[in-house]
């Protein structure tokens, strides 16, 4: 190692990663932050395909400083992430996925954004090759915000810069009980805890390939990883955000990504043995973080679909599936002058089924998609506010 500190490591965490591995190692190589502030620790767990090897070969001929571990598998991501940070000496650290590869400047751009900022978590902005990547917080730069404040909580994957110091003054290490979400449940504690979160969304900084042997980790395991992963995340929330709006605001990134797709289309080929096990996994889950402040934030279909697994009606559940597999769409039905929507999924005003149209009423983001709309705007809610304070202040004559 060279004995001045580098400003970034660039932990690679590499099983059966070739050929990929070639053109991520490439994009280190290529960075302009210059090769003596760069770092890297590769950690090549347990691979039968080269990947090792080719890991050694590189450290010997490039100019940048790189370390190989080499390592029986550990089945899983976030020990090889783990064995990195461990041996990282940067005041940056960076982990990139072997399948992976940066943006040209990337390295450069996030280190001179934290810098400036004084920032502990830095977002570079995604693209997806073979691959559709989160989108929603990449509508501008932000030097300085927080995961309150922004949409960076659909974004916890561990493909960001983060001040190592930060890293080691909480003790923060991946999970490694995890198989997957474990990145997530490491990212939203950095969001939470960081000093500043930066996003850069104006240049390509990150790559994220889909292989085309479809064997990309986040693709692989069973449902009940889902569950552990959905779990894990919620309790951390849970245990370090008061209750209250702040906490659900939080939550529907859980429910929406990790639990939703748990009772989505592939629940209808399910077996009943996997749909009563799934049922009561969700169950601890909906009775202890569901609330109707996360309710409201989701789209209809998402909310009903819940909402059902939240109250044990898998047959209601079941009946909304169906219809979104026919792929209709269903009846918009506007009152109070165009300034409500309801979508008329299954069973809306069933009098034998007693759900609330409150389950079926559109929030704005989703009901501006209907014509005739007419949405409710701040002055109004207002005037309306003053005329029932008066009507309560002031008595009849």
């Amino acid at each position: 190692m060279s004995l001045a500190q580098p400003d970034v490591t660039v932990v690679v965490g590499a099983y059966e990663a070739m050929p990929y591995l070639v053109a991520c190692l490439d994009s280190v190589e290529a960075q302009t932050l210059g090769h003596d502030r760069i770092e890297v620790i590769a950690v090549d767990d347990g691979s039968t395909d080269g990947t090792g090897e080719y890991l050694e070969e590189f450290a010997a001929r490039t100019p940048l400083d790189v370390m190989v571990v080499r390592q029986d598998n550990s089945g899983g991501p976030g020990g090889p992430r783990n064995v990195g940070l461990g041996k990282a000496t940067g005041r940056y650290v960076f982990f990139l996925d072997a399948d992976d590869r940066l943006g040209p400047e990337a390295l450069e751009r996030m280190v001179a954004m934290a810098d400036r900022n004084g920032t502990d978590v830095v977002l570079g902005r995604v693209e997806g090759v073979n691959r559709k990547p989160p989108t929603s917080m990449w509508g501008r730069t932000l030097e300085r915000t927080d995961v309150f404040s922004s949409n960076i909580k659909f974004t916890l994957s561990a493909q960001k810069l983060f001040r190592r110091g930060f890293l080691e003054r909480h003790g923060m290490r991946f999970d490694e009980s995890l198989w997957t979400g474990e990145d997530a449940l490491f990212t939203m504690e950095a969001y939470l805890r960081a000093d500043g979160v930066s996003v850069i969304a104006d240049h390509t900084c990150y790559y994220l390939v889909g292989r085309e042997d479809g064997k990309h980790v986040t693709k692989t395991g069973s449902h009940t990883l889902r569950f552990d992963s959905a779990r894990a995340l919620m309790n951390l929330i849970a245990d370090m955000v008061p209750a209250g709006a702040r906490r659900d605001a939080l939550m529907v990134r859980p429910f929406l990504v990790t639990l939703l797709p748990q009772f989505g289309p592939k629940f209808l080929k399910d077996s009943e043995a996997v749909r009563r096990e799934k049922l009561a996994l969700a169950k601890p889950l909906m009775d202890a973080h569901w609330t109707g402040e996360v309710a409201h934030r989701l789209r209809v279909h998402e909310r009903l679909r819940l909402q059902f697994v939240a109250s044990e009606r898998p047959d209601l559940l079941l009946e909304v599936l169906e219809f979104m597999r026919t792929k209709k769409t269903p009846e918009a039905v506007l009152e109070k002058g165009g300034r409500r929507v309801y979508f008329a999924y299954p069973r809306f005003r069933d009098r034998a089924t007693g759900l609330p149209d409150s389950l079926y009423l559109a929030e704005p983001r989703e009901a501006r998609e209907v014509s005739g709309y007419r949405e409710v705007g701040v002055d109004q809610l207002l005037r309306r506010a003053v005329r029932k304070a008066r009507r309560v202040l002031i008595p009849a004559a």
